[in-house]
């Protein structure tokens, strides 16, 4: 208890001096946010390589060279969503045309599908209006996939006096569309066989079978 009155005179003489100002700072410092917000960081605005896709430009083609097609590459940037539920819609729209994905967009019951509904659909006026892409409807869905952004730390009162940690997460989105007409098989290796190839492999695996320590 002596000790306890004795600090405590301390911390009142050192209250009464001229020291209080160079040893107390001001509480409007102290934060339990990220370093990434904005607010402490005006100059952490999201990727940027994504977009400098466009900038490039490439050497003229020979006549016995295919047309090279057209794309154009566009990003929303720290959306308040989180990455890995954003990662199922943006699977989903991979290799299908504009008008096919906003279609499916339009019955996904999610809030991340209008965030990409929203961001095909900025894509799609970039193309027509910078990028000499001719006809909305021929442009498919090249590339399409999300990324981690700024994550906020806070804190969420529990019973007893306890305490827990919440993380505010947000995302980015990426997406790139090509001109012209989508692939039969976005993924290689996934073709849809027909019932006679189905039943050839079976037959097949069934021919390679081997009965152990046999003749």
């Amino acid at each position: 208890m002596a000790a306890l009155l004795q600090s405590f005179r301390r911390l009142t003489l050192l209250s009464s001096s001229n020291l209080v100002p160079a040893l107390v700072g001001p509480a409007n410092n102290f934060h339990t946010s990220s370093t990434l917000s904005k607010q402490w960081n005006s100059r952490n605005t999201g990727p940027s390589r994504w977009l400098q896709l466009n900038k490039i430009v490439y050497p003229p083609q020979a006549p016995e060279e295919p047309p090279r097609p057209a794309f154009v590459c566009h990003q929303k940037t720290n959306i308040k969503y989180s990455p890995k539920k954003m990662w199922y819609i943006a699977s989903f729209v991979r290799g299908m045309s504009v008008d096919e994905a906003l279609k499916q967009l339009s019955f996904v019951d999610k809030k991340g599908a209008a965030t990409v509904k929203e961001a095909i659909l900025e894509a799609v006026e970039m193309a027509v209006k910078r990028h000499n892409v001719e006809f909305r409807s021929n442009l498919w869905v090249a590339e399409s996939f999300c990324g981690k952004g700024r994550v906020f730390k806070g804190f969420r009162r529990h019973g007893r006096g306890r305490f827990g940690e919440v993380e505010y997460k947000h995302c980015h989105y990426f997406v790139r569309l090509e001109e012209g007409a989508p692939p039969e098989n976005y993924y290689p290796g996934r073709e849809q066989k027909s019932g006679q190839e189905m039943l050839d492999e079976w037959v097949e695996s069934m021919r390679k079978r081997k009965v152990i320590n046999s003749l």
